[in-house]
Order: structure tokens, then C-alpha cells, then sequence
């Protein structure tokens, strides 16, 4: 809150208490009755002759009263009587006997009207509407944008050049991205040296990538190493139920951005108003197009925006306007994609800066075995471990911290309270036995890091959890196929040991199914119907909102072909992998005793039952 809110909320609070109190003087105050003076009292000041007058007040249903006595010496002094009759016999005993001159009075109780009962409740009431009415408003004034007079100004945040610490030493893991962001930098610190040569810096910078990989850091990177005023904003800021705020928001964002010159202005998840015109969602005149064409005009169109730099972010490029990724407009698209394992190792010794750590903890094996975490993932990771280790009371972070955050984030919490059935947990740990070995023996796809028969939080009985020797960039046909193998490993070892097969294996054989028909659709890895791409694109026109209701159609025979491909695949993993199961059925057992008695066995000791049984890996 701020010093002036708070100023004018407490002379707001002093106004309403100053009202209340004189509406409580009004109404409560002639009530003011001592209800500790007794006639025993008024005896004894009659008979020393301190009382000037007596006023009776009498209730005319009943005979109770109030009596207001005025003392000599001014004071006054009320209080109740229970019968006003026996009060008077006592006033005129005593004057009588006391031969005293006393003015006597006696009136009836003043009843007000039901007007004068409610005036000062709706007074007060009034009042407090005032004040409640006040306080809204100065809290919507400062909220940036909650009135009528706001509405179209911008919801920018700027940070000025002295206020932001982040700079490059802080972006890990994106070393050529920052090799392209320092010409930017290098202009907004030096614009005369390129200038001179004629040459004109990027108009807008795009980064591309998946949600995590450090857009935004980038960007508030490039705005820290040049020191200049940094503007951030979300796409879904512009956009408003009322034509033409969201164009106004663009106008008012650009008119800030030119008066703090230079400066970088950051636009998050730009895809959210800058998608692609003509799609037939709203028609020409929608909010979302005028803020887009305003936003187009500001970019490049006929007014000049001398050292504003433009950066947004997005993970659908594919969906935004192609008149937006101009020349002109965003000049430069720079795609930010996850880390591979130094970047990752880098990433680690950043969010790792601050943590103490144990010496059991191998920076470059948990990069390993991470792949394909972003930066983000790797931060909640090391933040999940520093958890682990406060709730066990430790000052550092030992490596059985990281296992139990790797397979939080990854797979979800066990559920090791959960009760399960004895024969549900050994139909668990042949399930996953099946696949374990299946990742073990397959070249490509292993070796495993964990098998675990504790239930998940997200609904599995049971997790294998493969280590990845290294990042491919493309997959193969070959290792597509082995995929598919470990994905019917579990249902092949529930035929072999079980009477009866279960439904775990459902997402094993839709992931099995979803990867054999990419290789015959998408791929063009089917012999029999060649390089072809198949793969109906509806649902990707829909999204986007290009031809709704297009749909490129397969002729009958070629989608029966299709399918019988996909069994032909399907099933030909099926045999291999159950041909390699068999011929190690010894390890199967062995790992499914071993489940049962630990619930979860690691690398080493899962690589010592086939030491044990003396099996070669196989390789198909």
C-alpha cells in the first residue's frame, strides 16, 4: 500500500469515527444516567439543603421516571426511579420537615418520533457508504488501469536501467542466443558506431522455444548488461471485451516507451494477439485485429521509433501473422531450445550457487540425467531437493534429496501410504521387470536409473525410469522400434507369468501405437507405402483457425493400408520383445523378487541379477 493510500485512509477512518461519536453525543447523550445515587442520597443532600431544583420526568404506562436534580453548585445529577408517586411523597416529607424552598417540576417522558429513532442509524449508514465508496476508488486509482480514465492506458511494467541486476553471467545454458542478443547490447551502448556505417540495428528481436528455456530472462538480460529502461508486458494485456482498448493500450505503450528512449520493450506470449489475420474467428473488425494492426502501424509503419527495441516471446510462431515477421518488425528470430548437457551442467552450477551441497552430489550426472529438462525443470528440481533437505533438518543438500526431487518432478510423489492388494503389487513388479529388462538389453534406450513398484501421484502402480546416455538431436528408425519394445514389455511379462492380463498396460500400448503410426504417417520409415506423408492436418488448421472444417482425406484402401501397417509393425516388436523376455526369464523373476522385498532397486543392483544369471545383453 502505498504512503499517500495510507494517508488518506486513516483521515477517512478519523472522519467516520469524529461522525459516529457526535451521532452517539446526539442520541446517547441526554440518556447519561448515574445509576449508583440512591434517595438514600437524595435524603441526606435535601436535608443539608445542597439541591436547587428537582425535575421528575414520568413514563405515563408505567410509574417509573427519570429525576434530574441541579445542585447548588451547578453540578447535575440523574438517575432512575422505580415509582415516581413514592419519590414525590418523599420530596414533599422531606421539604416539609426540613421547611426548604426547592423548585419542583414534573413532565412527561419526551417520546420521539420514529423519524428522529432512524435518523441517526441512516446517517451513520450514509457515511459509512461514503468512506467505503472513497477507499474503492483510491484503490482502483492505484491499481494502474481499474478506472473509467485508465482503461486504455497501458498495464506496462517498467523497470528502470538502475533497478534490474540480471545480466548475461546470469543466462546459462544459451551461449550462441547470447552471442546474438550482444549486437543488441553493444547498439544500445555505442549507437554512433553503427550508425556510421550506415547499418540499422533490429527492429524486433523473436524468441522462439518451448515454455522454460529462459525467454524471458534473455530479454531481461539484454535490458540489464545495456542499462537502459526495460518495459514488460503480456500479450493478454491488450486485449479487452471493448473494441478499441486494446489498440489504445499499444498507442500509450509506445508513447512511454519513446519518452524513456533507449529502452527495450518485452512482449510475453505474443501469440496471444498476434495471431494470424483472416481466420474466420471474429471477422475483420475484432479486438484482437485492431490491437494487432495498431501494433503492426507502431512497429514499422509511418511513425519513428528511434531506439525502441522490440522483444517478445512465443512457443507458436507457426501461429502468428506473417506481417509481423517482416523484415522491419521482427527483424531477428532467435530460437531458444532446451539445453543439452553442458548447458544443463551450467544451468546446475547457477541455482546451485547458493545451496550447500554434500560431496556426494555429481553436478555432471544429474545433468545427464535430466535430459530434456529446460531451465526451468532443472530449477524446481534443485529447489525440490533444498526442500527435501529442510524438512529433514539438514544444512545441505545430499544426492538422495535430488533422486526424491528427480522422481517428484518427473514422475510424481509416491504414494507410499497408499495400501495395495499383494497380488496387484506382483502384477506391478513384473510389469515393470518387463520393461526394465527390455531398456537394459536394447541398445539406445537404456540403461535404467531406477524401478520402483511405489504408486505415483499420477495414477501409475509402479515406474521404470531409464538413464540417457546422451541427447540425440534426431530419432531413428531403429530407435523408434526399440521404443515400441520397451513400451510392450509389461504386457508381454503379465502373459508370461500371469493367468490373466490387466489394464496397465494401456498407456503402454497407446504410447506403442501412437509411435508406429508416426513412422508410417509422419516418417515415411514404411517400406510398403513409401515416402508419404499421411498425417491429417485438421487439427493443427483448427487451432489455429486457417480453413476450418479442411480435412485432407485418405481414400479407403490407403487408410486400410495404413492400419495394416501398423499392426504389421506392432506386432513384429511384439515377437522380438517377447523372444528376448523368454530367454531371460531368470532375470525376470529374480527383479520381480527383488521389487517385492525392496519396492525399489537402483542401477547397481538391478545390473547384478544379470551378472548372476550369466546373460550376454542381447541386441535386436
Amino acid at each position: 500500500m502505498s504512503k499517500n493510500l495510507k494517508r488518506n485512509l486513516i483521515s477517512y477512518l478519523i472522519l467516520f469515527a469524529l461522525i459516529v461519536g457526535v451521532l452517539y453525543l446526539i442520541q446517547g447523550g441526554s440518556q447519561n444516567v448515574n445509576m449508583e445515587y440512591t434517595e438514600v442520597e437524595f435524603s441526606k443532600d435535601m436535608e443539608k439543603g445542597n439541591v436547587k431544583s428537582v425535575h421528575i420526568q414520568q413514563n405515563a404506562e408505567v410509574p417509573t421516571g427519570t429525576v434530574e436534580l441541579t445542585m447548588k453548585n451547578k453540578s447535575i445529577i440523574r438517575f432512575y426511579v422505580t415509582d415516581v408517586n413514592d419519590f414525590q411523597d418523599l420530596y414533599n416529607r422531606l421539604v416539609e420537615d426540613n421547611n426548604l424552598k426547592v423548585n419542583f417540576e414534573m413532565t412527561d417522558v419526551v417520546r420521539p418520533s420514529l423519524l428522529e429513532k432512524m435518523l441517526p442509524y441512516l446517517v451513520g449508514l450514509v457515511v459509512l457508504i461514503v468512506v467505503v465508496m472513497l477507499f474503492a476508488g483510491m484503490q482502483s486509482a492505484n491499481s494502474g488501469g481499474g478506472t473509467m480514465v485508465n482503461f486504455g492506458k497501458s498495464r506496462a511494467k517498467m523497470t528502470s536501467e538502475g533497478d534490474n541486476k540480471i545480466t548475461f553471467n546470469e543466462v546459462a545454458g544459451l551461449q550462441e542466443e547470447k552471442e546474438d542478443l550482444e549486437e543488441v547490447v553493444d547498439f544500445l551502448k555505442n549507437p554512433s558506431k553503427y550508425v556510421e556505417l550506415g547499418a540499422r540495428i533490429p527492429k524486433g528481436i523473436l524468441l522462439v522455444g518451448p515454455p522454460g528455456t529462459g525467454k524471458t530472462l534473455l530479454a531481461k538480460a539484454v535490458a540489464g548488461e545495456a542499462h537502459v529502461p526495460f518495459f514488460t508486458i503480456s500479450g493478454s494485456d491488450f486485449v479487452e471485451m471493448f473494441v478499441g482498448v486494446g489498440a489504445s493500450r499499444v498507442r500509450d505503450l509506445f508513447a512511454d516507451a519513446k519518452r524513456n528512449a533507449p529502452c527495450i520493450v518485452f512482449i510475453d506470449e505474443i501469440d496471444a494477439v498476434a495471431r494470424r489475420r483472416g481466420s474466420g474467428l471474429g471477422g475483420g473488425h475484432d479486438e484482437r485485429e485492431q490491437t494487432l494492426n495498431q501494433m503492426l502501424v507502431e512497429m514499422d509503419g509511418f511513425s519513428v521509433n528511434e531506439g525502441i527495441i522490440v522483444m517478445a516471446a512465443t512457443n507458436r510462431v507457426d501461429i502468428l501473422d506473417p506481417a509481423i515477421l517482416r523484415p522491419g518488425r521482427f527483424d531477428r528470430k532467435i530460437s531458444v531450445g532446451k539445453p543439452d548437457v553442458k548447458g544443463r551442467e551450467d544451468i546446475l552450477k547457477i541455482h546451485t550457487k547458493n545451496k550447500p551441497l554434500s560431496e556426494d552430489i555429481n553436478l555432471k550426472e544429474i545433468a545427464r540425467t535430466t535430459a530434456g529438462f529446460a531451465g526451468a525443470d532443472l530449477e524446481n528440481l534443485m529447489n525440490e531437493s533444498a526442500i527435501n533437505a529442510a524438512k529433514d533438518s539438514r544444512k545441505y543438500i545430499i544426492k538422495e534429496d535430488v533422486d526424491k526431487a528427480f522422481i517428484k518432478v518427473g514422475i510424481g510423489t509416491e504414494r507410499k501410504s497408499r495400501v495395495v492388494p499383494e497380488s496387484e503389487r506382483r502384477i506391478t513388479a513384473y510389469h515393470e521387470s518387463g520393461h526394465a529388462i527390455l531398456f537394459h538389453l536394447l541398445e539406445g534406450v537404456g540403461p535404467v536409473y531406477t524401478v520402483s513398484i511405489i504408486p505415483t501421484g499420477q495414477g501409475a502402480a509402479g515406474y521404470t525410469m531409464p538413464l540417457p546416455e546422451n541427447d540425440n538431436v534426431f530419432n531413428t528408425k531403429g530407435k523408434i522400434l526399440q521404443d515400441i519394445k520397451v513400451s510392450l514389455g509389461g504386457r508381454i511379462a503379465e502373459e508370461m507369468i500371469m493367468d490373466d492380463i490387466t489394464t496397465g498396460a494401456s498407456q503402454d500400448i497407446k504410447q506403442a501405437t501412437a509411435a508406429a503410426r508416426a513412422m508410417v504417417v509422419k516418417y515415411g520409415m514404411s517400406e510398403e507405402l513409401g515416402l508419404i506423408n499421411y498425417e491429417t492436418d485438421n487439427e493443427e488448421e483448427t487451432f489455429v483457425g486457417r480453413d476450418i472444417g479442411h480435412q485432407r482425406m485418405l481414400g479407403e484402401q490407403t487408410a486400410a493400408a495404413i492400419d495394416k501397417e501398423v499392426k504389421r509393425i506392432i506386432d513384429e516388436c511384439y515377437a522380438q520383445a517377447r523372444a528376448i523376455l523368454e530367454a531371460n526369464v531368470s532375470v525376470l523373476h529374480k527383479c520381480a523378487e527383488r521389487l517385492l522385498e525392496k519396492e525399489r532397486i537402483d542401477r547397481e543392483e538391478f545390473e547384478s541379477l544379470f551378472e548372476s544369471s550369466n546373460l550376454p545383453p542381447l541386441s535386436i
